[in-house]
């Protein structure tokens, strides 16, 4: 919508506003669900499991319960509720067995944090500890050691995924493009390879919390930190056989999610706590270690690429294989599979196509989504393979991603034409070379090598994401305008951070004629009184919200000239407006204020008409299909943005040490509704892709218990991580569909980082990697492979 508006006829649109939660944040005026109180709020804490799998023999709560102060304890035996947002495998409790370690298998409300966690040590569990399954591709093989042997059982989304009943597969996803076998024949190389990925923590600053209270004739109210009010009340509906009418779901400020909040997380089990305390409101609050065990992480991968390719530089076929480690239940982890699979070639064409994605059961805590979506994981094997298959026949990398890169006229590998206007990964990738110059040392890099001995080298990766949503995704926005002309706006997508609703607000402004102070777009977000909106993820949350607050803005707009051309005696078609009045063209000094016609327009004699001006967009996902399960060819992409990332490394080809000097990324943003957002939003995925990249990862032993549930072991950046230099890049390939051309970038700056920096690290000292992270001693061990050394048991994994 409006994507040939030129910039020069934009107000609001394309400038950088001020965030619109800025005061309220650094003031610390705004209020999060852990900041909730309420009149007789109870506290819960969980009992956890010490072991990865285990059956329970007997669960006694006697003692926890004798203890005064406390109002309720609950077992996995009191609910027969099931949970899942796109397969139902998961219980609120477990029941009969436990599938992971720190799986909750009771829960306290009490009077106090303390007097629960009290209570908490007193519930004594008989568990009859089985052997764990661990590994991905072990557990594929072994249909004798099922971590869900009920899956033939389990209610799923049958459009969309595949579960395999007898098996530890969750889901599987094929795409098949052309002939690989023929195309591999042809092929002058073909190079296959394996790339792994481990389980990684979201770190939000805030973690999960929710405060729930079950009232009289079954009324739930529930206060949460998640992304999704709406998703969150119609899983509650489901899992508690509940009408939506009983079910109401209020979001405050969220102190982050990165799609670790997208599904259902803490709800149910404060919901059951305060039903069993009669109705008394209980607040479940994660610790941070509960952060790493209790609740979900990002999916471990393990990516085999087998590639042909021909000596003049055309990728002519691809055998792509995915085992995506879910851990003890689907949540979204089955999605990202999907979403992977139609995106596991990247941003190039490939004719002859192959894709093989498998969600596959563990004893590990859960994968859900995670910021990129599966897209950070394939990307780091991806993009060291490219770089694999341009050394094997002796081509500058960046030249042969740009032969093989998708362009207008292109196929994908679900079988989708990329337009003029999908955008320009080539552009990006030739802008973030040019930022780094790429393919020789500078002046100043050359006498750095010299002072320090560290071996300084270049890379450029590609990129691209679009939404992994369903095909029938919606969203609405609702605009009210108040006595003095000013807006009052409502929709449910859920700010957490990212500053869409400041982008949202200038949208708004721009449509309305309005200065953007005039907008108040509540940051909170409330079933019972907000339009809908699927989810918050998928960087979907832009175009989508962007448009109807866009069409919003225009029925806002229609009803208040309908008021004005019978007040003015003049056809709608005649009359214009600016940011206080609505006119007649060539009768300007003949106006009504908006102010006038707010809630109702009163003429001299006291008679009225009109009423309050209200409007109302809502906007639908244009043109999606399921993909076909056998073939996978179908539509599954609103948008795909580009991108690409160059970055400027050094080495210490002794000890393995490096350091990261520039990274520049460039991205088709479509149209950059508030350019300074979108640097906020480069430079926070920087260094979110920098942390898994360089450091970020849970380790397990050989019984599946997590080693480095906490910051202690398991480190996220910090300042002394941070590149000396970054630039972001903004290219504009409008999107016809996009408001105003724009397209999201909110996951996008994580994705690609990793296959840039282990390609570069493998330039700068010949450390040859293929498992993430890479840790300074990953490198040294890399160097000094061919050497008669034991490397440690101990690793990532």
């Amino acid at each position: 919508m409006r994507e040939d508006t030129p910039q020069e006829e934009l107000n609001y649109v394309g400038k950088g506003t001020e965030r619109v939660d800025t005061t309220e944040k650094l003031t610390g005026k705004a209020k999060y669900t852990g900041d909730l109180r309420m009149p007789g709020m109870l506290h819960a804490a969980v009992k956890r499991s010490p072991h990865a799998r285990a059956k329970i023999n007997n669960i006694d709560t006697s003692d926890a319960e004798a203890i005064p102060g406390v109002h309720a304890v609950v077992t996995g035996k009191e609910f027969d509720y099931k949970l899942g947002l796109y397969l139902v495998d998961k219980d609120v409790l477990a029941r009969e067995r436990v599938r992971h370690h720190g799986e909750a298998v009771a829960a306290v409300a009490a009077e106090s944090p303390g007097l629960a966690e009290q209570a908490v040590k007193k519930i004594d569990v008989d568990y009859e500890v089985e052997e764990p399954v661990l590994d991905a591709l072990e557990a594929i093989e072994d249909d004798d050691k099922l971590v869900h042997p009920e899956l033939d059982d389990y209610d799923y989304f049958e459009p969309a995924f595949s579960p395999q009943p007898g098996t530890n597969v969750a889901n599987h996803t094929k795409i098949r493009k052309g002939d690989v076998e023929q195309g591999f024949e042809e092929a002058d190389h073909v190079i296959e390879r394996e790339y792994t990925n481990p389980n990684v923590q979201h770190v939000p600053m805030e973690t999960h919390v929710a405060v729930a209270s079950w009232k009289e004739q079954d009324e739930l109210d529930v206060h949460t930190s998640c992304q999704s009010p709406f998703t969150v009340r119609n899983l509650l509906c489901v899992a508690f056989d509940l009408p939506h009418t009983n079910v109401h779901v209020e979001v405050p400020y969220v102190g982050g999610g990165f799609g670790g909040k997208a599904g259902i997380g803490v709800e149910p089990l404060a919901a059951c706590l305060s039903k069993k305390a009669n109705g008394r409101p209980v607040k479940l609050e994660a610790s941070r270690e509960e952060e790493f065990s209790l609740l979900p992480c990002r999916s471990g991968l393990t990516y085999r690429i087998k590639s042909g390719v021909t000596e003049d530089g055309d990728l002519v076929a691809q055998k792509m294989t995915m085992f995506w480690d879910s851990g003890a239940y689907a949540d979204y982890a089955v999605n990202v599979t999907r979403a992977s699979a139609y995106s596991a070639s990247g941003p190039y064409e490939i004719p002859n196509a192959h894709v093989d994605a498998y969600t596959i059961y563990t004893n590990k805590p859960y994968g859900t989504a995670y910021r990129g979506f599966g897209h950070v994981e394939f990307s780091w094997g991806l993009e060291r393979h490219m770089d694999l298959l341009a050394e094997t026949i002796d081509m500058d990398p960046l030249e042969f991603r740009k032969q093989n890169a998708l362009k207008p006229g292109s196929i994908t590998i679900t079988g989708e034409k990329i337009v003029e206007n999908t955008g320009n990964v080539t552009k990006c990738m030739e802008v973030a070379a040019e930022a780094i110059n790429y393919g020789e040392l500078t002046p100043e890099e050359k006498k750095r090598q010299e002072e320090t001995g560290m071996k300084i080298a270049k890379s450029v990766s590609a990129l691209h994401k679009a939404p992994a949503m369903p095909s029938f995704t919606a969203t609405a926005a609702e605009l009210r305008m108040n006595e003095d002309g000013s807006i009052n706006a409502d929709l449910s997508l859920t700010e957490y951070g990212q500053g869409t609703y400041t982008a949202l607000t200038q949208i708004i402004a721009e449509e309305l004629g309005f200065p953007p102070e005039r907008i108040n777009l509540s940051i909170k977000g409330d079933t019972d009184k907000a339009p809908y909106d699927w989810q918050t993820v998928a960087s979907k949350g832009l175009l989508m919200s962007g448009n109807a607050c866009i069409k919003a803005a225009r029925d806002l707009l229609e009803k208040a000239y309908q008021d004005a051309s019978e007040v003015l005696r003049a056809d709608p078609c005649d009359l214009d407006h600016n940011e206080n009045e609505i006119y007649i063209k060539h009768h300007p000094e003949e106006s009504v204020t908006f102010s006038e016609l707010a809630v109702g327009y009163a003429y001299p004699t006291g008679e009225g008409i009109g009423g309050p001006i209200i409007g109302v967009g809502r906007y639908m996902a244009q043109g999606l299909t399921n993909l076909d399960k056998e073939t996978g060819q179908g539509e599954p992409a609103l948008d795909w943005t580009y991108g690409s990332h160059g970055v400027v490394v050094e080495v210490n080809e002794i000890t393995g040490e490096f350091n990261i000097l520039k990274v520049a990324s460039a991205f088709d943003v479509g149209k950059a509704i508030n350019p300074a957002n979108i640097r906020g939003q480069v430079i926070g995925g920087l260094i979110q892709g920098l942390g898994t990249t360089i450091c970020e990862g849970y380790a397990y032993d050989d019984e599946g218990h997590l080693l480095n549930p906490s910051f202690t072991d398991n480190k996220i950046p910090t300042s002394m991580d941070v590149p000396e230099e970054i630039e972001g890049i903004v290219i504009e390939t409008p999107q016809i569909d996009g408001p105003y051309g724009a397209r999201g970038v909110g996951e996008h700056p994580m994705i690609a980082l990793c296959g840039a920096i282990g390609n570069a690290i493998y330039y700068a000292a010949g450390a040859d990697l293929t498992h993430m992270p890479i840790r300074s001693e990953d490198v040294w061990w890399a160097l000094h492979k061919d050497e008669d050394r034991d490397r440690p048991r101990y690793s990532i994994c």
